[in-house]
């Protein structure tokens, strides 16, 4: 299976926008039938000012295209070259803004955790938000992920870019281990979404970002 990177743009949306809620709700091992949940949410976003999103492309060969994965996941003109073309990672966040549910979060999030009023400000008001970042299970560990995240945030004009990601109790996840080998520190730790028990870390990292990690090799 060999990869590509794509810029995916948002009037192509009907193209990928399935293919890649499938690789979100496979990678997150959520129930099938939260991509309906989740489309509108997405299709909000591509509307939203600095918007950008990256897909990982795999050309396969039949009898990996013949895979139960691969079915749902073919794509076709303008985002892919053929009919064996299937989209296994996707990318995209958008400009943070003071009027955003994120950002009312992370500043409230600061605030109890008794952050000074001028770091809140430093950090929240000049960012790029990594939305949404994700491989599919079977395309994993082959360094998709730093490709579509250095691509996604080559040339953004914000100060830095900041994400939350679950806390991972057991150790270190293939997402933490990313993040960390592309220079993301803490934000903020242990924090809880409004409507969601789980606890969150929010991390981030100043830009540019100067260099891509090095791939992993497949096994």
């Amino acid at each position: 299976m060999t990869v590509r990177l794509v810029d995916l743009r948002g009037q192509d949306s009907r193209i990928w926008l399935e293919p890649a809620l499938d690789v979100y709700v496979t990678a997150m091992s959520y129930p099938d039938g939260t991509q309906a949940h989740r489309a509108p949410l997405w299709r909000e976003h591509i509307t939203r000012p600095g918007w950008r999103a990256v897909g990982a492309i795999a050309h396969v060969t039949p009898r990996e295209a013949a895979a139960p994965w691969a079915i749902a996941r073919r794509l076709n003109a303008p985002v892919a070259r053929a009919d064996d073309e299937i989209l296994v990672g996707i990318a995209y966040g958008y400009r943070g803004a003071r009027d955003q549910w994120w950002n009312q979060q992370l500043r409230h999030g600061l605030r109890h955790a008794g952050a000074p009023g001028d770091y809140i400000e430093r950090v929240a008001a000049d960012y790029f938000e990594l939305t949404e970042l994700h491989v599919h299970p079977s395309a994993q560990g082959a360094g998709i992920g730093g490709h579509l995240l250095t691509r996604l945030l080559a040339d953004r004009p914000e100060a830095s870019v900041l994400l939350s990601t679950p806390e991972n109790p057991a150790g270190p996840n293939r997402a933490w281990s990313l993040y960390r080998r592309m220079g993301f520190a803490d934000v903020l730790r242990n924090f809880t979404f409004a409507g969601d028990p789980r606890p969150f870390a929010f991390l981030g990292r100043p830009l540019p970002l100067l260099s891509a990690p090095e791939p992993a090799r497949r096994r």
